[in-house]
């Protein structure tokens, strides 16, 4: 049910029957306003996106819009899957980041750590982080962070986050123009491709790693990159997703090398769903395999081939393909007892 991207399968294992804390990062950049450039929410509204995945993985609910954020074709969030998996093997915790959202969710008894960042601004304008600041905070959370259970899950909720991921990759210097996933199965390569452009047309020679991260990330990429270094291997995580996870790696790698210092990796991985795995618009392994340490990285197996809903096939079709965690969710699931019929009938619930 869980399949090998990279390494081998004894790290997945490992978590067999374990508890896990989940935390979701928050983020909006101003990227996700440039018309046809996402479907990862709803037209005009794209902002909301990670408020209304927050709220409906916590409650069930949506709060601060009247439906659950699908797609302009209908789409529903991959937070239907994340929920679906903690409503039939909970995790233990579940925490929030606020990496800088428009929308606070409307949660009660939830921890939300606010991190006092602002939403980034369009990449093509350049986004106006300031990296080192943002990179800082995570390294402290990193550092400062008591894990109460046997390991951790790093998820995101970013709409846009594969165009951002893109320009940050291409930005420090890696051969990845092709290789990052997208939420359309029909991958709006002309509006990307000039967005990008436009974006690294910024960057200067001048600009070093940060400078280069200032102008083209977001703030989830750069804050999970210091979270990753901050927790220097003390607590086994996985990162919850597929290209967007694969950069955030490719951040810590080009940071390790300005260094010039090592780091373990024993205790890190990334998981994520068979729709990015099987993508043929995108290649996280190619991605993955530019890293100049180690990683094991896996893909949940599930798809909806036993559902006979519209909008659940629409995955099977290349749409969404990942978001909230799905991928990890799932292989949670899978660690902890859960089969493909009874994911599938929990979505099916959630849906209506």
């Amino acid at each position: 049910m869980i399949k090998t991207i990279l390494g081998n399968i004894d790290f997945i294992e490992s978590l067999r029957g374990k508890s896990a804390t989940y935390i979701l990062a928050m983020s909006n950049t101003k990227t996700a306003d440039i018309p046809g450039i996402t479907q990862a929410g709803i037209p005009g509204q794209i902002y909301l996106t990670p408020t209304l995945d927050s709220e409906f993985l916590c409650t069930g609910e949506v709060r601060s819009l009247e439906d659950v954020a699908k797609t302009p074709k209908g789409v529903p969030t991959p937070a239907l899957i994340t929920r679906a998996v903690h409503l039939l093997s909970s995790f233990k915790n579940i925490e929030l980041l606020d990496l800088g959202i428009k929308v606070k969710p409307k949660l009660e008894y939830f921890k939300i750590h606010n991190m006092q960042i602002e939403p980034s601004n369009k990449i093509d304008e350049g986004a106006n982080i300031d990296a080192m600041e943002v990179f800082q905070k995570g390294l402290v959370f990193g550092q400062a962070y008591e894990l109460k259970d046997d390991y951790l899950i790093l998820a995101e909720s970013v709409p846009s986050g594969t165009t951002t991921a893109t320009a940050t990759a291409l930005g420090l210097g890696y051969k990845c123009s092709e290789l990052f996933s997208s939420s359309f199965k029909e991958v709006p390569n002309s509006i990307r491709n000039s967005t990008v452009t436009k974006a690294l047309e910024n960057i200067t020679k001048e600009d070093d790693l940060f400078g280069v991260l200032n102008k083209v990330a977001d703030n989830m990429l750069i804050f999970y990159a210091g979270v990753i270094l901050g927790l220097n291997n003390k607590a086994k995580v996985v990162l919850a997703g597929g290209t967007q996870m694969a950069c955030i790696l490719l951040i810590v790698n080009s940071i390790l090398k300005t260094m010039e210092a090592d780091f373990k990796t024993t205790n890190l991985t990334l998981c994520t769903t068979k729709w990015v795995y099987e993508d043929t618009n995108s290649d996280i392994k190619a991605i993955l395999d530019m890293l100049d340490f180690k990683i094991n990285a896996y893909y949940a197996d599930f798809d909806f081939a036993l559902s006979s809903y519209p909008a659940l096939k629409l995955y099977d079709n290349g749409e969404a393909k990942e978001g909230v965690g799905a991928g990890a969710a799932l292989a949670y699931g899978f660690l902890n007892g859960l089969n493909k019929e009874q994911i599938t009938k929990q979505i099916e619930n959630l849906l209506g």
